[in-house]
């Protein structure tokens, strides 16, 4: 599509898209009218079958999207994933794109959506910010029916005699609601149930949805349900969902959603929309069968990791790519020049406020300066043996001399370094970005992962601390103490792990910014997805379900009723 100056709209430029049908798209990967199901004229779902169909061709370049540590507004790397996968068509290169579903929590709190920005989006772009195939809401039944399963049982005389102040397993719902993280339920009279304090996670960050992002069959996803434990029994034994009878009702409400969403991109590029947890507490990677999909259509699989690489591309690195048995072969480490500044500690960002005008003004030695955190991310990608390219993701405030900069610290980093512009000019800004990517992914691989899954879960973890993160020394609440004992009792020790740690800095404080060395890092509780697939220890303080901002996006969304469009989505 043709581009306007000065870039219009988000929302202006997604419903001004020339969408091919989505059959077309569907064809472009290899895939044929019987492997798709539609879902209206602009959206599909890819049949499972599709894998058995596909199997015979080659794999393309597997390429993962991550960035240094974010500033609250995000360094746009869902943008720079749209914009690579259209960059790639205009030197030549067939891409398929793999990106996350977005919660409707940030959608109507303050991110907005996520489905790329400018001229570098995924469209029909409302379809997808909100309730796209119904696989969000899919997850929230499952889990809360799981929920509900438990309680009855307890009502009902409670054969596995389950301990009601050991159940772990929350209600969730995919809305930021401050008031529901802590609760009381159950009250009333006695067939209202039996009180007991609980509350609820946002949806993204169900157990269901790790499984949905990490299982690679139906029958492999009926089996993880399974072995979701829900809390312990009176002899403190793990009691798990097969024990409820509960997985196969959990399954058959997952059967549609198991199937991954075919969208396109303003250039008309294949986008593969499949799962969305929670990076920060989840894995917060895309789905296993989109990639296992995408990895067959075309010469480039791109996908994304949510957050910083300390965050997602680590979780990418050991958890994902066990699942999938993808090995990647480059990875484009997102910067911005306000991302660079940030990491100083001389500016505050505030979401949802301009920002400080002293950030504005040309200062190449501040660039610099905050250049630790950067450095320390492209160490991180290289730790895992994977080839970095560092994206300056152009924004107009930019000054040639504070990306000059950049260019230099990755030169001195021995990296490869691209300015993209493809917000304000869509695929033909990130030409040379997908020429750097592809130089990077040609080159012989290396992959490894972090830690052995038969270390102790312990070993795993100071690995992450210290070889990701930085950290000297990690520190063990005494409940987290007694928690790693009993899981390795319970036989989960083998698992990988899953850190739920602040996306804003390296450490457990989002306030340190750049990349401190040699502090302590606090592990407050650590929890066992089994049915995912790993521990996940609490670093510090961490909120299972958001809360809106004083003046959420909600506000601004309407209908205009002349033409039945979405307004003020963002």
């Amino acid at each position: 599509m043709a581009v306007m100056t000065p870039v219009p709209s988000d929302i202006e430029i997604a419903q001004a898209a020339k969408l091919e049908p989505i059959e077309a798209i569907a064809e472009k990967m290899g895939l044929s009218r019987r492997d798709i199901e539609f879902y209206g004229d602009a959206v599909a779902k890819v049949k499972l079958e599709a894998l058995e169909h596909l199997q015979d061709r080659p794999n393309a370049k597997y390429v993962l999207v991550t960035s240094m540590t974010p500033t609250p507004l995000g360094e746009g790397k869902s943008t720079t994933l749209v914009g690579l996968g259209q960059g790639m068509k205009h030197i030549g290169r067939r891409a398929t794109i793999a990106i996350r579903q977005p919660s409707q929590g940030p959608t109507f709190g303050i991110k907005g959506g996520a489905a790329g920005g400018g001229y570098s989006q995924v469209v029909p772009m409302e379809q997808f910010n909100l309730h796209m195939t119904g696989d969000l809401h899919a997850v929230t039944a499952a889990n809360n029916l799981l929920a509900a399963i438990i309680d009855n049982h307890i009502y009902q005389g409670n054969d596995l005699q389950i301990d009601p102040y050991a159940v772990t397993w929350r209600r969730v719902l995919d809305v930021n609601d401050r008031e529901l993280r802590y609760l009381v339920s159950g009250l009333g009279s006695k067939s209202d149930g039996r009180p007991r304090q609980t509350g609820f996670d946002i949806s993204v960050a169900s157990e269901v949805m790790a499984i949905l992002a990490l299982t690679t069959s139906l029958r492999d996803m009926r089996d993880r349900f399974g072995r979701i434990v829900i809390g312990q029994n009176e002899e403190r034994q793990p009691v798990t969902a097969e024990q409820l009878r509960a997985a196969g009702a959990m399954t058959v409400l997952m059967k549609e959603a198991i199937k991954p969403n075919l969208f396109q991109t303003l250039e008309n590029t294949p986008a593969l929309v499949h799962a969305g947890p929670f990076a920060n507490i989840a894995h917060g990677n895309s789905s296993v069968l989109a990639d296992l999909i995408g990895i067959k259509t075309g010469d480039y699989l791109l996908t994304e990791a949510g957050f910083g690489a300390d965050i997602g591309a680590e979780k990418f690195f050991n958890i994902k790519c066990r699942a999938s048995g993808l090995r990647p072969d480059a990875a484009v480490v997102v910067a911005t020049i306000r991302a660079l500044k940030l990491h100083t500690g001389k500016y505050r960002v505030v979401p949802g406020k301009p920002l400080p005008a002293e950030m504005l003004v040309e200062n190449p030695d501040d660039v610099y300066l905050g250049a630790a955190n950067l450095r320390k991310q492209i160490e991180n990608i290289r730790q895992h043996g994977v080839s970095p390219v560092v994206c300056v993701n152009h924004f107009p405030t930019d000054h040639p001399s504070e990306v000059d900069a950049v260019f230099a610290i990755a030169q001195e980093m021995g990296a490869r370094c691209a300015l993209s512009d493809h917000w304000a000019a869509g695929g033909a800004g990130a030409v040379d970005l997908a020429r750097m990517v592809v130089e990077a992914a040609a080159e012989p691989a290396d992959f490894r992962f972090l830690y052995a899954l038969d270390q102790p879960i312990k070993a795993k973890i100071e690995a992450i601390a210290q070889r990701i993160y930085g950290a000297g020394a990690v520190v063990y609440e005494p409940k987290a103490e007694a928690q790693i004992r009993q899981y390795e009792k319970n036989g989960f020790g083998s698992l990988p792990i899953c850190m739920a740690k602040t996306h804003l800095s390296l450490t457990a404080d989002p306030a340190i910014k750049g990349a401190p060395v040699g502090f302590a890092l606090p592990i407050r509780e650590v929890r066992a997805s089994v049915g995912a697939g790993f521990i996940y220890p609490l670093v510090g303080e961490m909120r299972t379900m958001p809360g809106l901002p004083a003046h959420p996006a909600a506000e601004n969304v309407d209908i205009d009723f002349a033409t039945g469009r979405v307004v003020g989505l963002f």
